[in-house]
């Protein structure tokens, strides 16, 4: 199948084309490929107005995605989450503009649901018919489900020691599970052998560059809800690098297209400490040396060997924007002041965005008046194992009056009186 806004792949380090098939690395560089669109054709089509009536999910932007006929479409409404203007956090903070755009609300509760359903939707219109990943536990969630409304089997790969929370939301899809003796490297190794020998589709190793544009609808919602104003900065959390190349690619694609004006926005990348080889890259400025065991609490980012690190080191250079490694203390204290302040209970990725943010701002590389876009990728239920043990139990008291006046230190003098 071919389209003419669709003109295949490409490398983005040495500009090689090669047509839309089953490809992930460039053949001469080895960097990922990237899906190529012809942007021309698109402005044709594709305009504000044209929006205007489509349904607030993901698929608004089919344009600017890799699928060619929409009816190999695989979707669970994803996407269309809020963009929240977070006062209380940015009072706290000294932020005037501090945006939290709030994916923990998709339908698996975490921003894969975005590249999983194209990821999907184009093996399916590959022709592949077994589907599955590669998953540190949010993807294998996602994967599971748009597997299950495909009606098609899926597999996981998974580290064995993943949270127990990610690996049920799996398992009630139906997905048949690997838990893999090992890291998340070991575990996609495994699956690069599985792809290549069964023509499995795995969406985050052989379907990568499409898979991978699935992520910038984060991005185009990002910047309608402010109607078409990008940020002055944009914190994104990175395992593979991924993510953050995706919300790179799609500034550029709206500003292409006509629907932003010019904005130097710079891209910020947060990693945890415990598993921080893109962060420390940066700031050593040193060849990405592998991590051969992490130890984080942030799971989900704990990729070793990240695919798309160099691509991140160079887009957060040419934007001027920073990378921060926060501890596994730094990351427990965001995900509770994000709590307590607007309500959102987020997972220790991010945990690790926001304490990013935290670190950024107390060394002076984002000022008071900038606005702040902080990516919150995933639901707290998620991996509450991960945070329970810095909890305070509840206070256990007798049902009697005089004992809650007694907790509260109650004094009469206190009481509201009724005039």
């Amino acid at each position: 199948m071919t389209s003419p806004r669709i003109v295949g792949l490409e490398c983005p380090e040495c500009g090689i084309k090669y047509p839309l098939e089953l490809l992930t690395i460039c053949k001469e560089c080895w960097r990922p490929l990237k899906v190529k669109y012809d942007y021309e054709v698109i402005k044709d089509t594709f305009s504000k107005d044209t929006l205007t009536n489509r349904p607030f999910n993901h698929w608004r932007y089919l344009e600017l995605l890799p699928i060619i006929n929409p009816a190999n479409i695989v979707s669970l409404d994803d996407g269309g989450t809020p963009l929240q203007h977070c006062k209380n956090l940015g009072a706290k903070l000294g932020l005037k503009e501090l945006y939290v755009k709030n994916d923990t609300i998709n339908p698996t509760l975490s921003f894969k649901d975005r590249p999983a359903s194209v990821g999907i939707s184009k093996c399916l219109e590959f022709g592949i018919r077994t589907v599955g990943c590669a998953s540190t536990g949010n993807l294998a969630a996602s994967i599971a489900a748009h597997a299950a409304k495909a009606e098609i089997p899926c597999y996981i790969f998974v580290p064995a020691t993943i949270e127990i929370s990610k690996i049920t939301q799996t398992v009630i899809h139906g997905a048949n599970i690997l838990g893999i003796e090992g890291t998340y490297d070991d575990a996609n190794r495994l699956g690069v052998l599985a792809a290549e020998t069964f023509r499995w589709g795995l969406v985050n190793i052989n379907v990568r560059p499409y898979y991978t544009e699935g992520s910038k609808t984060i991005a185009f919602e990002t910047c309608e809800q402010l109607n078409w104003k990008p940020p002055d900065n944009i914190i994104i959390p990175m395992g593979s690098g991924a993510l953050l190349c995706s919300v790179f690619k799609a500034l550029n694609e709206l500003n292409t297209i006509g629907f932003t004006t010019p904005v130097d926005t710079r891209i910020s990348g947060a990693q945890p400490a415990g598993c921080a080889p893109i962060v420390t890259s940066y700031n050593t400025n040193s060849d990405i040396f592998p991590i051969e065991t992490p130890h984080t609490i942030a799971k989900s980012l704990a990729i070793g060997n990240p695919a798309s690190g160099y691509e991140a080191i160079d887009i957060i250079n040419s934007t001027k924007g920073s990378a921060n490694a926060p501890t596994d203390s730094e990351i427990i204290d965001a995900i509770k002041l994000l709590a307590k302040t607007e309500g959102i209970y987020a997972e220790p990725a991010g945990g690790t965005t926001l304490a990013a943010l935290i670190n950024l701002v107390q060394q002076g590389e984002i000022s008071y008046d900038e606005s702040v876009v902080v990516l919150i990728t995933g639901n707290g239920f998620k991996a509450h194992q991960t945070i329970t043990d810095s909890i305070p139990k509840i206070s256990v008291i007798k049902p009697t009056l005089e004992a809650l006046k007694y907790h509260i230190n109650y004094k009469e003098e206190y009481a509201i009186v009724e005039s």
